[in-house]
């Protein structure tokens, strides 16, 4: 599905990845760990094409096809989700409308037949009512007074609704409480875990993997993956943590 090749990205004239390569087969949930700074959010952002992230060697292919010749709203409606650490406010625009504009726009670049009003409520209320969060919510401006398990359920919605190939999430886990990372975790299984799906979940803590089991799990380190494992390297990062790892790579 995803196949990643020597990528150097940079932002702000600085090199953050130096070398990445990953590939990311249909079916499979791959999670990337790693200490602060060392480009988990870039290669997000560098992927999902966020202005002031500039690929400067390698490739991406996403489903055969070239991802960084695509715009940023090609790639999300060749099926790319990106969901955010901290999911941004939109006073004056209400999630509703917010989402039944994205989901048209993609709609109508795949070919496909746009929603009515009514058939969009029905499929925004199923992913509501599964994600436990109110639909009158839905109705109230994008993330505006929400708390963060409510932005957090609130993108679960949006990615429901969307219903992407490939899901990245940058630290889904982040600000959450015991019953909200639950109620994420089993919204990402339940939209994402498809043998036609896959997911890469960038995370610094073992507990969202205790909900949602990854296949793989890699350590990301100065731009790139410097050691990949199953799950059990999440268990061993938790109870040591990055140092050692990183030390052992760099000698």
């Amino acid at each position: 599905m995803l196949t990643i090749s020597n990528l150097h990205a940079e932002t702000a004239g600085k090199a953050i990845l130096k070398g990445l390569s990953l590939t990311i087969n249909a079916g499979e949930i791959h999670a990337i760990m790693g200490p602060n700074g060392a480009g988990k959010s870039t290669l997000g952002y560098t992927l999902a094409g966020r202005p002031g992230y500039e690929v400067t060697d390698g490739s991406v292919t996403f489903l055969g096809e070239d991802l960084l010749e695509k715009a940023p709203h090609e790639r999300a409606a060749a099926g790319l989700f990106l969901g955010f650490q901290y999911p941004v406010e939109i006073p004056g625009v209400s999630n509703v409308q917010f989402l039944r504009t994205a989901l048209n726009a993609q709609r109508r670049l795949r070919g496909q037949a746009e929603l009515s009003g009514g058939e969009f409520l029905k499929v925004a209320r199923a992913q509501a009512d599964a994600l436990g969060l109110n639909m009158d919510m839905l109705k109230r401006p994008v993330n505006v007074g929400f708390s963060g398990g409510e932005k957090k359920r609130n993108e679960m919605v949006q990615m429901g609704i969307i219903d992407p190939r490939l899901a990245i999430l940058d630290e889904t886990d982040s600000g959450l409480d015991i019953d909200a990372l639950r109620t994420v975790g089993d919204g990402i299984n339940r939209i994402m875990r498809a043998p036609d799906k896959a997911v890469l979940l960038i995370t610094h803590y073992q507990r969202l993997l205790d909900y949602v089991k990854p296949d793989f799990v890699h350590v990301l380190a100065d731009g790139r993956i410097v050691r990949s494992g199953g799950a059990e390297l999440a268990l061993e990062l938790e109870r040591e943590g990055y140092a050692e790892t990183v030390r052992e790579q760099a000698a």
